[in-house]
């Protein structure tokens, strides 16, 4: 494994300058930096997890993390990976700050605001995509505060990458399993999350255009239920009662139960439904055979890789980063869950 003493040597230079390149400390011409990590990279330098720990009990990392609201209970599963990563990361002098809001720029600007007030180093967030939300996240960025969107992204922004599932080729997966799983004429119902949340409309996108060229699919309502399941219960409800000829949903995010409630209570067993994420209730539904797939998208792995990837870049900002960090889809059925 490679050493500081080795870079020095290769490098020409003192140990105390190859660790000033190490830290961004400054004080180091620009061509002899640029010869350090080329060093560092031909060398594989991995720092000393001993040495950073001793570090890091003199700074301290604290990092802010901004999900949508406890009603969604696929954040909790987010929320997972983020506290474990946290724990690991603690005895490097990471720390977390933790704001769960709901589906409103101005509580996200809330939050935004006190996240800066409490003194982060990074903001990890799933943006609304508002145009002031994208304006904050891009004065963040400027004030030397980098951003991380996880699960959903932002246009226009300045984030330093994203992490999640690519939306388009989940909607994508998603019409072609409505193709999979019916034969006729399919007459279809699509329950949206929220319009401003990008993730939502791309994954409305990717379905609607996979089945734009196949005569058998029409789109007869659609509607948003804003991840709440009162709402879903209403809108499916509603959907049924007054186009009949319905036998199909797509939900692109929440409120999944209570559109299956719905289903339930209006005496439908021929609807094909597919949906997102396996949390608890969509499970249940699934077992009880009214919810035909639904696909999944490494929840965990979301937060442990945003806030590792944070991290690692606090600790240097060289660090290579890519643009965006896509999780693995995967598909449930009744059968195999």
């Amino acid at each position: 494994m490679a050493t500081i003493k080795e870079i020095a040597e290769r490098a020409g230079v003192s140990r105390g300058t190859v660790d000033r390149v190490l830290n961004n400390r400054g004080a180091v011409c620009a061509e002899t930096e640029e010869r350090i990590r080329a060093i560092i990279k031909e060398l594989d330098y991995k720092p000393n997890k001993a040495g950073m720990a001793l570090a890091a009990q003199k700074k301290k990392y604290l990092i802010g993390i901004i999900l949508f609201s406890k009603q969604n209970p696929f954040f909790d599963e987010v929320m997972e990976g983020f506290q474990e990563k946290a724990d690991e990361l603690s005895v490097y002098g990471c720390e977390i700050t933790v704001k769960r809001v709901a589906y409103h720029p101005d509580a996200q600007l809330s939050a935004i605001k006190a996240c800066v007030k409490e003194g982060v180093k990074g903001l990890i967030i799933t943006p609304y995509n508002d145009e002031r939300i994208c304006s904050e996240l891009n004065h963040l960025s400027k004030a030397g505060i980098p951003v991380i969107t996880v699960n959903s992204d932002a246009e226009h922004t300045n984030r330093l990458t994203y992490v999640g599932s690519d939306f388009y080729k989940s909607g994508n997966a998603a019409g072609a399993l409505m193709k999979l799983v019916t034969s006729e004429n399919v007459y279809l119902g699509i329950i949206n999350g929220d319009s401003n949340i990008l993730c939502h409309s791309q994954r409305y996108s990717g379905f609607v255009d996979t089945l734009s060229k196949d005569k058998r699919f029409k789109v007869v309502k659609q509607g948003e239920n804003f991840d709440d399941d009162q709402k879903s219960y209403a809108l499916v409800s509603e959907m049924l009662t007054t186009h009949p000829e319905i036998n199909a949903l797509y939900f692109t995010a929440g409120g999944v139960y209570g559109g299956c409630r719905a289903v339930i209570d209006s005496s439908r067993q021929d609807v094909k439904i597919i949906t997102f994420d396996d949390v608890p209730t969509t499970l249940e539904m699934m077992e009880r055979d009214i919810i035909t797939a639904t696909i999944c998208q490494q929840p965990y792995w979301q937060g442990s890789k945003s806030l590792d990837l944070m991290f690692a870049y606090l600790l240097n900002p060289q660090t290579e980063v890519d643009e965006n960090y896509y999780s693995e889809l995967t598909i449930k059925i009744r059968e195999i869950i």
